[in-house]
Parts: C-alpha cells; structure tokens; sequence
C-alpha cells in the first residue's frame, strides 16, 4: 500500500471519529435539555418538616449568662415528590431563643429520602454554660417565672435532588420549627425517665 493510500485512510478515520464524537456531544445535550424541560414542569416541591415532640431534660440559667441545657426533639421528614429524590448531604440541628443559638449544633447522618419517603431523627440537643445575651437571660428568667418557654429548633444543611439519573447541585436547606413548651411541670407533658416530654405536632417553615 503506498504512503498516499494509507494518508487516505487516516483521514477518513479522523474523519468518521470526529462525526462519531459530534453526534455523540449532540445526544447528550439533548438528553440534558429533555432533562431540565422535564424538571422544569415537575416543579420539585420541598421536603416537609414536622417537629413531633420535645423532651427537657435540663433547662437551667446560671449567673451571670450561662445557660445548661439537654432537649431532646423528634422531627419528622417526607418527600412530598412522586418522582424526586432527596440527598440530605449536611445537616445540623440546635435550638435557638429569639434569634440566639442555645445549643451546640448536631447532626444528621447524610442519607437519601426516595419519593414519597419519610425519615423520623431523634437528636438530643445539649450545651453546659452557653453564654447568653444579657437581655435574653433577663428573657429566659421571665417565660421561666411565667412557666411557658418559646424556642424554635433550626435545621441547616444542603441537599441535593434526583431525577431518574440526574442529580442537581447543592441547595442550601434552612429549617424552622417554634416550640412553646411549658417549665412548671409534668402536668402538660408526660414523665419520661428524668425529663418531661411534651407533644407538639407542630408544622415547620422550609427555604431551599
């Protein structure tokens, strides 16, 4: 075979390789526009969040702004998607009084919610002597004289959403539940080893 014949074939080859490759940039971008059209009128809607109970195990203010503390919350999550998938890849809770993080955070393990699944987490949120703000420890002894407590339990991570193989960056999750529980007693909650549990139901607000 001469040197023009075999320069020939070369040629044809890139020729064939590089059509091969154009169709198969082509195919994908398709495939990821049909993606994005079907995403777009799916509307993932987002997860729900119900904060089903809180137990106080240890609520205590200490001169001259510390507070000690052991909650314990259940949270209850579903995905209200019929097709949409949810990676929770970061997720912290703690409690908070008018704004103020009383508690140190904990976390979530990551994991993935399928459509229409739920997840129930239990973490118990705690901090021995966090400081206060002067004007919420004057707060805190005020509901704590009174005997009713307004706190609200944040949940903060990322998350991630499936669609049949697509999966989409990361959106920032912000969780919020209020919680009023009353202090002056077992009378509105239920004795559970040596803290009081109160059941809450309470709907939570979601950003995404």
């Amino acid at each position: 075979m001469s040197g023009k014949e075999c320069g020939h074939h070369k040629h044809k080859w890139r020729k064939r390789l590089r059509k091969m490759c154009i169709g198969l940039l082509i195919f994908n971008f398709v495939m990821l526009v049909i993606l994005l059209l079907v995403w777009a009128i799916l509307q993932p809607r987002k997860p729900r969040f119900i904060l089903q109970d809180v137990t106080v195990y240890a609520f205590n203010v200490s001169a001259p702004n510390f507070l000690t503390s052991s909650i314990g919350v259940t949270i209850f999550s579903r995905n209200p998607n019929h097709m949409i998938g949810v990676y929770y890849d970061k997720l912290n809770v703690y409690a908070a009084y008018q704004n103020q993080q009383i508690t140190y955070s904990s976390g979530i393990p990551p994991g993935y919610q399928g459509h229409k699944d739920s997840n129930v987490w239990s973490p118990v949120l705690s901090g021995v002597n966090v400081p206060v703000a002067p004007y919420n420890t004057i707060n805190l002894g005020q509901d704590q004289a009174s005997g009713n407590l307004r706190l609200t339990i944040k949940m903060d991570g990322r998350v991630r959403f499936k669609l049949s193989t697509y999966i989409s960056g990361r959106y920032h999750l912000y969780v919020k539940c209020p919680a009023f529980i009353s202090l002056g007693g077992p009378t509105t909650g239920i004795l559970v080893g040596n803290g009081v549990k109160f059941q809450l139901s309470q709907r939570c607000s979601v950003t995404v």
